[in-house]
């Protein structure tokens, strides 16, 4: 069987490359292969990627002291990458495949109990001006944090707030725009339409249907090669940069803990419902190594205890609450960088019963080749009211071709 794949594997590198015109081997970080039709009417570019994690993690003593030691070593990522463009540069896709046990967990009776190997499949049409559709499997225009890539975070990973309230990916529709008020001032909005039942769930629509809308502005012009989207100032912005934003999310009869992620909640004739409402408001500031990213969240539901249908509670609650999220690092030219971020969640206690958790994490970094090679460590204090402290330490290497 792993023959007959391998073959297979060879034929179609062997198809593609008779097939086009050029293969151009890119500078590492830029991707494997770089393919193009002889007639230039298609194009495809593979890229793959990587993260090693090993973390040690420590609970704080009543007298002080730190006790019941853990330790873990994963591949906490391991992804391949395809993008290019279809007929014309206007039609464009992205497919991304996760291979790692974190990337393809989650598989339930809604996905037909199969891994759930796709992260990403979406088609993107630059159909007039500056208006893009976008069709498929990809994350919602959500919270600054979730939406920056895993594989370009200034910290190992990301905040307790981005864990507890953000929406993730969804399959469906996306219009996004872009328009400038001045020659700098640049506006850019973005709205969703999709299933509100999170990635790879492929049993149908379980619930109602979940509207995004994103707004964000930059006052100050573009971030060199999208820093906007992007942890640390590794470009040294010669100007300041600064983008604010908001985002409001509505999911239609959820049926889930946490907006399209987080557990089903079922009752006694079926799937319990109810909708929930997400804001963010977040803001991204960069100049000359020195950035700053601060995010608010707020989570609400119209009904967040789950019921039977005789009115008895399941024991399923929504995750209702609000946190903040505030991070700043500093890079230097030696591309050795800095970062300090405070992380808080505050659920709501009378229907949740979760308790207030504050999270402080500072963090170095050593970019050999930006982001694309990088060596990251950090050492976090989770003060969990009423509960037990936990002291995490992290070390991370990423590769990306």
């Amino acid at each position: 069987m792993k023959s007959k794949l391998l073959s297979l594997t060879f034929i179609l590198f062997l198809f593609f490359t008779a097939s086009s015109q050029e293969i151009k081997a890119p500078i590492f970080g830029k991707g494997i292969l770089n393919f193009v039709g002889k007639d230039s009417t298609w194009s495809i570019k593979f890229a793959a990627r990587m993260q090693f994690l090993a973390s040690a993690d420590w609970e704080k003593g009543p007298e002080g002291g730190l006790i019941n030691p853990g330790s873990n070593m994963l591949i906490r990522r391991a992804r391949l990458k395809f993008d290019g463009f279809a007929v014309s540069p206007k039609l464009k896709y992205k497919i991304e495949l996760g291979l790692s046990n974190r990337d393809m967990a989650g598989q339930s009776e809604f996905t037909r109990n199969a891994p759930r190997t796709i992260l990403d499949a979406v088609i993107q049409w630059n159909f007039y001006g500056n208006f893009v559709l976008w069709a498929g499997q990809t994350k919602l225009p959500g919270n600054i944090e979730r939406v920056i890539s895993s594989g370009n975070m200034q910290l190992v990973d990301r905040s307790i707030l981005n864990a507890a309230y953000n929406i993730d990916r969804d399959i469906g529709l996306q219009l996004r725009h872009h328009f400038n008020l001045t020659d700098k001032f640049l506006v850019r909005e973005k709205i969703a339409f999709s299933q509100g039942e999170g990635r790879n769930v492929v049993t149908g629509n379980l619930g109602g249907h979940q509207y995004t809308g994103r707004l964000e502005l930059l006052p100050f012009g573009k971030f060199k090669n999208k820093g906007d989207y992007s942890g640390s100032d590794l470009e040294r912005e010669i100007k300041p940069k600064l983008m604010l934003s908001a985002t409001y999310d509505i999911n239609s009869n959820a049926v889930r803990t946490r907006s399209n992620l987080g557990s089903f909640m079922f009752n006694d004739v079926g799937l319990y419902e109810t909708t929930i409402n997400t804001l963010f408001v977040d803001a991204m500031f960069k100049y000359r190594g020195f950035s700053f990213m601060g995010e608010y969240a707020n989570r609400t539901a119209k009904d967040p205890i789950a019921k039977n249908s005789d009115g008895t509670e399941t024991g399923d609650i929504v995750g209702v609450g609000n946190g903040l999220n505030l991070a700043t690092g500093y890079v230097f030219k030696s591309n050795w960088a800095l970062a300090v971020r405070y992380s808080n969640v505050t659920p709501d206690l009378e229907i949740t019963g979760n308790s207030k958790s504050d999270q402080y994490t500072f963090g170095i970094s050593k970019f050999v080749v930006g982001h694309k090679l990088k060596v990251q460590t950090d050492v976090s204090f989770l003060d969990i009211l009423g509960e037990t402290d936990i002291l995490l330490y992290r070390l991370q290497v990423d590769l990306h071709f």
